[in-house]
């Protein structure tokens, strides 16, 4: 059940990739994409059963080490990272993937809930980079990608994740300035509404609220982990080597439905999901 990936066999061969969420979604979906490339992985994650569970579905223990820690948590991010460097030797690419919100409007967001949301989404992403960088990238370079998300003009229902991944975004912009000059590129990827495992965690009524999201979609659907992955895969690789600073979103085109435009349902967009694992999310065929 190889991943069916669409980059050359041995692109990432000899490189070392830290990816924070590595236990689940899309990070564990790039994860083995990046394996099968030829990537070294360093799966980052609070919960140490499943990065294990990924590494074994990797099966290639001498290529792949799991290091449980919350990105919240300075001092933890600081000895994981070296961590990482003491077991691979190197650090060549980060995925800055973790993060994770709940659904609530502005008035019913406590102070507590707001920070562990930005906590999260913003400052463990910033620590992770910044470590990664002062650690290994300052002096041999490489590449990070952060995920943000569909932000544009607001993000009404998750006020706290929009504030915090336009944060991320203006922080990928400055670290792609900052981090030049040591060969280092700094990109996002903004996923838009995506079939992921993440959806599960959910509550009931936000389910039955995305089963009806992809009829606002120009491409009329739902995104795939895999099409994420591309995109996180490409922003890392060689390929991408002029590419710093900028965000490719993964949306279906979303921001560019407009009040103005009918849009028509169709089945004309085919997804691309190079992930023989992936499992879509039950509740979305209900």
């Amino acid at each position: 059940m190889n991943y069916r990936s669409i980059y050359r066999p041995g692109l990432f061969a000899g490189q070392v990739i830290a990816i924070t969420g590595g236990g689940s979604g899309i990070g564990r979906c790039t994860a083995h994409e990046l394996a099968s490339l030829g990537a070294s992985l360093a799966l980052i994650g609070r919960n140490a059963d499943k990065l294990q569970a990924v590494a074994a579905e990797i099966g290639q223990p001498d290529r792949v080490s799991a290091h449980a820690c919350d990105i919240r948590d300075e001092e933890a991010v600081r000895a994981t990272v070296a961590a990482i460097v003491a077991r691979h030797g190197r650090i060549d690419g980060l995925f800055n993937n973790a993060g994770g919100q709940f659904p609530a409007p502005l008035r019913d967001i406590s102070q507590k809930g707001w920070e562990a949301v930005v906590r999260n989404n913003l400052t463990g992403g910033f620590v992770m980079a910044r470590e990664c960088f002062t650690q290994w990238m300052e002096a041999n370079g490489g590449s990070i990608v952060n995920v943000i998300a569909d932000m544009w003009n607001g993000m009404p229902g998750m006020g706290h994740s929009g504030a915090a991944r336009a944060g991320m975004l203006n922080l990928t912009e400055t670290a792609a300035c900052e981090w030049a000059a040591s060969g280092v590129r700094v990109n996002a990827v903004a996923p838009g509404w995506i079939a992921s495992s993440g959806l599960d965690t959910y509550p009931d009524a936000f389910k039955a609220r995305i089963q009806t999201l992809a009829r606002k979609v120009p491409l009329q659907r739902l995104g795939t982990e895999a099409e994420v992955s591309a995109a996180v895969v490409f922003l890392l690789s060689e390929a991408a080597a002029f590419i710093t600073g900028t965000t490719l979103r993964v949306d279906g085109g979303v921001p560019n439905a407009k009040h103005t435009w009918a849009l028509p349902a169709h089945a004309k967009s085919q997804p691309y999901d190079g992930f023989p694992l992936y499992q879509k999310p039950g509740f979305l065929d209900a």
